[in-house]
């Protein structure tokens, strides 16, 4: 059986955590993964609570609202899956799950049920609080920058708040960055490999990342997800906003 960590090269060392002290809240039910991912998020800078089954995560959550959730997908009784439904269930809160490699169908259903981002065990230790690290940066608002509308839509970067024709609109953290982007080019097409760059800040990843969350995204501002208007599949290239939402020819 492989280990669920691999251990960090030597001198290696997690970098702090940017701003103010965020809560970060660890569910696994293994002590030696839940122990070490600990130690590095301590050692990065950041607050971090511990749970080993899903109740008892969903309890620390509403006793005290984690900026973040490091999710163990394979829990006891109460899997990683509906954990996050119920987290997300109470308000917006980024998720980063751990999956076992190989487990292709387990990380799509962890994407389509609004987890942010994900590693697969083995894992580095390190890689997992760059990770953290990213999806806090990209969960902070942003400097002041003006809204961006097209389409009856709307995306206040500044307050991430994003609504279509005047309803507020629920997102998840890369939902909300996805439209975002799109909107600031319209017309243009991009690959699933330029998305995962510029959205998720990564070179590299599982670009069925990528798919699940345009498939999400078109689900919450397409009239008919199934016939999208808005953001387009460009054959052989990847995706298209298109702000006048005409009927394909």
């Amino acid at each position: 059986m492989q280990p669920p960590f691999e251990p960090p090269q030597a001198g290696t060392t997690a970098g702090h955590a940017p701003g103010t002290t965020a809560r970060v809240l660890v569910v696994d039910d293994d002590p030696t993964v839940a122990e070490i991912v600990t130690g590095y998020l301590d050692r990065a800078g950041y607050t971090v609570d511990r749970a080993d089954d899903g109740p008892a995560a969903l309890a620390r959550a509403a006793a005290h609202r984690p900026d973040l959730v490091v999710l163990d997908l394979m829990l006891p009784g109460m899997d990683g899956l509906e954990v996050c439904r119920r987290l997300r269930g109470s308000g917006p809160v980024p998720v980063i799950m751990l999956t076992a490699r190989g487990d292709e169908d387990d990380r799509i259903l962890g994407l389509e049920v609004g987890a942010d981002d994900y590693v697969t065990k083995p894992f580095s230790p390190r890689e997992l609080v760059l990770r953290v690290e990213s999806v806090l940066r990209r969960a902070r608002p942003a400097a002041t920058a003006p809204p961006l509308s097209a389409a009856g839509l709307t995306v206040d970067p500044t307050a991430r708040r994003a609504t279509k024709d005047g309803a507020e609109l629920a997102l998840t953290l890369r939902e909300f960055d996805l439209l975002a982007f799109l909107l600031r080019h319209p017309g243009r097409a991009f690959g699933r490999e330029d998305l995962m760059r510029e959205v998720w800040g990564w070179d590299f990843g599982d670009l069925s990342t990528v798919t699940v969350h345009v498939r999400r995204l078109r689900g919450k501002v397409e009239d008919d997800p199934a016939r999208p208007r808005l953001i387009r599949t460009v054959w052989g290239v990847g995706y298209r906003f298109d702000p006048r939402g005409q009927e394909a020819g």
